[in-house]
């Protein structure tokens, strides 16, 4: 049994598809193929049950799975290890990075610079999108470590570690007739006219959360995918929004106003596949993170 073929089989029950593995280890089908049919032989089962247009996992498959994982974690483990000996940290972090408020740790250069001054050996690739893109690719392997904001339901898989939580607001321009209260509730909202980020981003999956607890819905009139164009339609008076002060700038002159109790929150955590062992370069860069989002607390 070796370590590329056991590779091969977790890859390939992630993807659940031969081409797509071979694609992500940048082999050929063929080799991928063989070496998965190598670990069988060796193993005396079939791991996969294989039609023309899907791969399962066979039961005996499935037991075996989190077995392989963990036999590879222990020997990249034991690399790093050997690579400290030698004389420092060294391999790879793929990180997943999302458009956040300002906070610190939300700024992947200087993330990456702090974490790249103690720890040159170790490269930090970065991949952007929205949280919930993130929770997949880590629960499939594509990504060690993640920047998420999730409702607590979508977290499945995964292990969350809390950097900041801050309420949200209603935001308006100046001139709105709300501008000027001190608090306002959902159900005086449901007839706006709404400013939001896409359906995978956080602080939209928050808002979303809050309005069905609450049993109202609304009307989402401008999906927009940066903070900086959202800022820009409220302060037109194209619409109203629900998200954190820190996503606005002084010169955006758009008002703040307090939501009721049911106010969702927008929690901004680092996530990680739940069950496994985190590689050393990983927690590295967990710990540098944590320790930047410090002050922020």
């Amino acid at each position: 049994m070796e370590l590329r073929q056991i590779r091969a089989f977790v890859v390939v029950a992630d993807e659940a598809s031969f081409t797509r593995a071979a694609a992500r280890l940048s082999l050929v089908q063929s080799a991928v193929s063989a070496a998965v049919r190598n670990l069988e032989r060796h193993l005396g089962v079939e791991l996969f049950e294989r039609t023309t247009h899907h791969v399962h996992l066979t039961q005996a498959g499935r037991l075996f799975l989190p077995e392989a994982r963990r036999t590879l974690a222990a020997a990249q483990e034991a690399q790093h290890v050997i690579e400290q000996m030698r004389g420092g940290l060294r391999g790879e972090v793929r990180l997943g990075v999302i458009q956040t408020p300002r906070h610190i740790v939300a700024q992947p250069a200087l993330l990456i610079s702090t974490f790249r001054a103690t720890h040159p050996g170790v490269t930090v690739s970065v991949q952007a999108a929205g949280s919930v893109e993130h929770a997949e690719d880590l629960r499939r392997k594509r990504l060690d470590i993640a920047f998420v904001i999730l409702p607590p339901e979508a977290t499945t898989g995964l292990d969350m570690y809390v950097l900041t939580s801050e309420k949200l607001q209603l935001l308006c321009h100046a001139g709105h007739p709300l501008a000027g209260r001190d608090q306002v509730g959902l159900g005086e909202l449901v007839d706006q006219p709404f400013v939001d980020t896409p359906a995978t981003w956080g602080n939209r999956l928050a808002t979303d959360a809050a309005f069905a607890r609450a049993g109202l819905t609304r009307k989402i009139a401008y999906e927009i995918g940066d903070a900086a164009g959202l800022a820009s339609l409220v302060r037109h008076g194209l619409g109203v929004a629900i998200g954190p002060m820190s996503f606005m700038r002084p010169e955006d002159e758009i008002r703040a106003v307090p939501l009721g109790s049911d106010a969702p929150s927008l929690t901004l955590s680092l996530a990680v596949p739940a069950g496994q062992a985190v590689s050393a370069p990983a927690r590295a860069l967990l710990r540098t993170a944590r320790e930047l989002s410090e002050p922020a607390r």
